[in-house]
């Protein structure tokens, strides 16, 4: 079962969508608690996701008892208010406020709560995982790891230039403001990824021309530098930005739920032994 709601912010409203884990596919110490799995979306998009990714992965994993989020940043997809005017700590706020949400429904395990971010959102998945000790889990889909010269380099000096020069400019629609690049130059991943003492799964493709393989191998040194926490890599050979292809979105979804499940079935044994 899905369910669309609206989620108050300040004076914004976030759409998002709620999709209920498989009642015959609870797992876990309390069968009446099912885990959490919130999607966090990239620069200028939406919890749709390009075609249709992230409604896939919610149905995929709802399928196998997950309960998942899924939501639109301020200013984008049908959450109102005007994306680009703020920076990344508002969208840090506004993951808060989606798990706020979320582990108030009542039926959430608190013990096995994940976030998956893609692209931008994979950095500010990972910004609010340092920041938020409710957040267990983190998946990385082709993560941002330098904001600034990440989106930059998709935007394109010029319209940096003119937001800085006139106090915004248009990209694809979105006014972008100097608050929001400068937030971009405040915050690194990658020195944050330390903070954070959960579990960690990243997913690059080779073929990602848009946010560099090599990512992928930069945060995984990073969090094998923690003394708590394991982190798994994969590498999804000839998968674009956006694993459109039939066969490399299969490989990214069928590797996060075998991974998620396997985080479910240690846990599992874990709770076997302590009894």
């Amino acid at each position: 079962m899905e369910r669309q709601i609206t989620i108050h912010h300040g004076e914004e409203q976030i759409a998002a969508s709620i999709h209920y884990a498989a009642q015959d596919k609870k797992t876990g110490r309390c069968k009446d608690r099912v885990p959490l799995v919130v999607i966090c979306h990239g620069f200028v998009g939406s919890r749709i996701g390009v075609d249709r990714l992230f409604v896939k992965t919610a149905r995929d994993l709802a399928n196998e008892g997950y309960l998942v989020v899924r939501f639109d940043y301020i200013g984008c997809g049908e959450s109102s208010g005007e994306y680009g005017r703020e920076g990344i700590d508002s969208m840090i706020a506004q993951t808060r406020a989606v798990l706020d949400y979320a582990l108030s429904i009542g039926d959430i395990d608190p013990t096995r709560v994940t976030l998956i971010g893609h692209s931008l959102g994979g950095a500010v998945a990972l910004l609010t995982a340092a920041r938020d000790r409710r957040v267990k889990n983190l998946i990385l889909w082709s993560a941002v790891g330098y904001p600034f010269s990440d989106i930059v380099k998709i935007t394109g000096r010029k319209v940096y230039d003119e937001a800085i020069k006139h106090g915004t400019a248009d990209y694809l629609g979105y006014g972008l403001s100097p608050v929001f690049f400068e937030s971009l130059g405040t915050y690194q991943p990658f020195q944050e990824a330390v903070k954070f003492t959960g579990d960690v799964l990243v997913i690059h493709g080779t073929s990602d021309d848009t946010i560099p393989a090599d990512y992928a191998f930069l945060y995984q040194k990073v969090f094998w530098m923690r003394q708590e926490g394991r982190c798994d890599k994969e590498i999804i050979f000839q998968a674009d930005h956006t694993y459109s292809s039939g066969e490399t979105r299969e490989q990214l979804l069928r590797k996060t739920r075998e991974w998620l499940g396997g985080l479910e079935a240690a846990n599992s044994n874990w709770q076997h032994w302590m009894i």
